[in-house]
């Protein structure tokens, strides 16, 4: 079985953004039919008041982005007359169908907006970009449902649907023009395009432009890696999250150019002729995109490859200097971003969600043998020591148990630590790192080997959507969670600590203790779970075998 590593990672998760203001003597009213209207900047919207929740959906932020503006800016997006209705999701970015949700399109350009009351009371702002890469995902998946952060935190959660995949990221810079400068960026820019949408009209639905957290897990952490450096994004929020997700850099120009060539070989499109790409059916380029050689839209850290150059092929965005300036965590910390404090971390066995996802029953039969047989494609030479660091710092794991563990830092872990230390090191805003290890008793299909805290099982937590059914009935297992009620306390704790983050700049909650900033003396760690720790230096042993080979 490949081995997993970060790269792969982004590009094959399966699962599933102060120009002009309105007066604020608007307000929203609540209709008798359990629908409640609000005014945006472009006309007036109807969603469903729900619980103690307003609820906005399908809200378009930005204008056409198929036809003609097929790799460009957004057309204006154009006012409308009358009520608008915003009860229902709006299309998903172009990708396979999506369950529950409109078919996928090419104008894409939705969000959604829970909210406790449109009454202009400034809560903070959380900003929510999608998982799943760089190339499927949508900001209506149930589990990143907005509604009880909203009611139990007093807070308003907002998340776009934006263009992903070759619609969304293929540079195209060096070979069309003035017209299609940014081509490899458009997905980010179209996620900067919604925070200057809030920055407009979040005030109308009770919410702070002035207090906006940007968060995201998986490849939207690497999104929110992304806006975190970028100029078009600077002026609308105010601290972020980065949650197993580290984009520390991404694709160089002249990568993605190479990926570009192939595209239009594939095509059978000549450079010269690339206005072709436009009448290509979408569903045709998706095809092709999955034809293409699927490797990731970043590049790792590699002591053996001078000037860090990525494979040709996927989708991602683009150090193209402009949009995207320079890496975002490589070789600093971006200066635009100094002042705004971050949060960064990963869960701790990241690994078996991918295991769960593709079928992998192998890996947890090995024993110290097959273990090394499995890291030497991936770590070559450094595999003995690797594995002899961790059996010293862990002596009661299993072979399985090491695997995860090197399989999971490498993925999620060891970009995190490196975006916390040059954070510190910019001696800035603060820095917050943390470990997500609640432990689901869920087992692998086909093993006996637990879940623990697989990648993607804190979306729910974080969301508070592991929580006892309001009505009081019997709770369900969770997809991930399990059926624990002490998983409970720890959505939380992990939702407090967030919510607390997003209105002060600072992580706190009930019953866990002071979370300190990163420093790169004690490096405090926050663990999440039930009962919370502040752990200092964590895996100082494993950490110290990753940079000997040079791997952070």
């Amino acid at each position: 079985m490949h081995q997993i590593n970060r790269r792969y990672f982004l590009t094959q998760l399966s699962l599933g953004t102060a120009a002009m203001t309105i007066g604020s003597g608007f307000r929203a009213h609540t209709r008798p039919d359990g629908f409640v209207e609000a005014e945006t900047v472009t006309g007036k919207i109807k969603g469903i008041k729900s619980d103690g929740v307003n609820v906005f959906k399908g809200v378009p932020y930005g204008g056409r982005i198929s036809g003609d503006r097929r790799f460009r800016r957004p057309a204006p997006l154009q006012p409308w007359t009358g009520v608008r209705d915003a009860t229902q999701f709006g299309a998903p970015a172009i990708q396979s169908p999506r369950r529950n949700e409109p078919a996928p399109s090419e104008d894409c350009l939705f969000l959604n907006v829970w909210t406790p009351a449109n009454d202009h009371k400034k809560r903070p702002v959380m900003f929510y970009s999608h998982g799943g890469g760089f190339v499927i995902g949508s900001g209506a998946s149930p589990g990143q449902d907005g509604s009880n952060l909203a009611r139990n935190f007093d807070v308003v959660v907002v998340q776009t649907n934006h263009r992903l995949g070759l619609l969304g990221f293929l540079y195209l810079d060096e070979i069309a023009g003035a017209e299609y400068e940014g081509s490899g960026n458009m997905g980010i820019l179209d996620i900067a395009e919604g925070l200057k949408w809030v920055n407009q009209n979040i005030a109308q639905f009770g919410g702070d432009p002035d207090n906006v957290m940007i968060f995201g897990e998986s490849g939207g952490g690497a999104k929110t890696s992304c806006l975190y450096t970028m100029p078009a994004a600077a002026p609308y929020f105010n601290k972020a999250s980065i949650e197993s997700g580290p984009g520390v850099r991404m694709t160089t120009r002249v990568t993605a150019a190479e990926t570009t060539a192939m595209l239009l070989k594939e095509l059978n499109i000549a450079q010269r002729d690339w206005r072709k790409l436009l009448d290509v059916p979408a569903a045709d380029l998706l095809a092709m995109q999955a034809k293409l050689p699927f490797v990731p839209p970043f590049i790792e850290r590699n002591k053996n490859v001078t000037g860090m150059r990525g494979r040709v092929g996927g989708f991602g965005p683009v150090v193209d200097g402009k949009v995207l300036p320079h890496h975002p965590f490589d070789p600093t910390a971006p200066e635009i971003s100094r002042n705004k404090p971050l949060l960064v971390g990963w869960n701790e066995d990241e690994y078996t969600f991918f295991a769960w996802e593709r079928k992998d029953t192998e890996s947890f039969k090995i024993d110290f043998e097959g273990l090394q047989k499995k890291l030497e494609p991936t770590y070559g030479a450094d595999t003995e020591k690797l594995i002899a660091a961790y059996r010293k710092a862990t002596p009661e794991a299993t072979a399985p148990d090491i695997f995860v563990a090197i399989s999971s830092i490498s993925m999620m872990g060891l970009g995190s630590v490196d975006i916390a230390e040059k954070k510190a090191k910019q001696n800035g805003a603060p820095a917050y790192l943390y470990n997500f290890g609640y432990k689901s008793e869920k087992k692998i299909p086909g093993t006996d080997y637990a879940m623990g805290t697989p990648h993607a099982m804190d979306i729910s937590f974080k969301f508070n959507n592991e929580i006892p059914p309001r009505d009081g009935s019997q709770p369900k297992e969770s997809f991930f969670g399990g059926n624990k009620p002490e998983r409970f306390v720890a959505s939380r704790h992990f939702a407090e600590l967030w919510t607390t983050f997003a209105r002060t700049g600072k992580p706190a909650a009930k019953d866990v203790p002071e979370w300190p900033a990163y420093n790169l003396e004690k490096r405090p760690t926050m663990r999440i779970d039930t009962k919370c720790e502040v752990i200092n230096n964590r895996f100082s042993e494993e950490l110290a075998m990753w940079r000997s080979i040079g791997k952070v």
